[in-house]
Parts: C-alpha cells; structure tokens; sequence
C-alpha cells in the first residue's frame, strides 16, 4: 500500500477533528473532536513506521510505541475531561462551553449609572431578601415566622 492512502485519511480525519473543536459548543462533542485528531496523528505514526521500516534494515517501530503512548494518554485525558465535564454539568445545569466561558468571567464592569460597590445607594435596603447583605433565613428556622409576626 502506498503512503498517501492513510495519510490523505488521516489529514481528513485531522481536519474533520479541528472542525469539531472550533465549531462545536458542546463540551463532549469537543473532546471527542480532539480524539479524532490524536487519531489522526496516531494513524500517521503508524503509516510512517510502515514506510519507513521498509527501508530500514533495522525495524525499532518506534512509531508504533509512540502510538501505544498516545493512545494511554488519550485515555487518560478523556477519562479526566469527562469527569471535569461532569461536575460542571452538575454544578451550572450546561455544558454549553460559550455561556461556561461567559460565566467564568464574572460580572461585567459597572456602567456609569451605577453607584459602585462601596456605597449602598439611597433605595437599597439591606434587610430586603434580595439583598446580598440580607441573612440567609434558610439556615435558621423560626426566622421567616417570628419576621412576618412582628410585621
């Protein structure tokens, strides 16, 4: 068999990776793009040591050794991406990556219309449920009761 065969399929299986990865927004389908490019370059490494242990009276197939380590780390690496994955799905209900990426960044800078975060502003009130300085009236019971009773 010929060299350009498997590396014509592997440029296409690479190509085919690196559209997923830029053009996909769900987190798994990304992973499972990068698992089609390391495919991609462990085809490579195995038609290269073909070709090139052909030639060479001595065959180490040093490219399928390191397409033995690729594969371990491919493993490792979507073993660890799926439980990242996971816990983030658990933790913020998506696993869209733009509204991750949205998310992570915090809160937008503040426009000129607002007061800032020193000062409480006129209309704020910090006992209303709203309010980030209100206490949490989860956490003790009674509370909410004895507040509507008074009221």
């Amino acid at each position: 068999m010929h060299l350009a065969y498997p590396a014509v399929l592997s440029a296409l299986l690479f190509c085919t990776g690196l559209y997923g990865v830029l053009a996909r927004r769900n987190a798994i389908l990304v992973l499972m793009s990068v698992e089609l490019m390391l495919n991609a370059v462990n085809l490579n490494l195995v038609a290269f040591d073909v070709w090139l242990s052909r030639t060479a009276e001595e065959t180490l197939h040093s490219g399928q050794a390191l397409t033995l380590f690729t594969i371990a780390i491919a493993a490792a690496e979507i073993g660890i991406g799926l439980a990242i994955v996971l816990a983030v799905h658990r933790n913020r209900g998506t696993s869209d990556i733009d509204r991750l990426r949205d998310t992570a960044e915090g809160p937008e800078s503040e426009g000129p219309e607002s007061n800032g975060p020193e000062s409480d502003g006129p209309d704020r009130d910090p006992h209303s449920p709203l309010s980030p300085d209100a206490p949490d009236q989860r956490d003790q019971p009674g509370r909410a009761e004895k507040a509507e009773a008074t009221a």
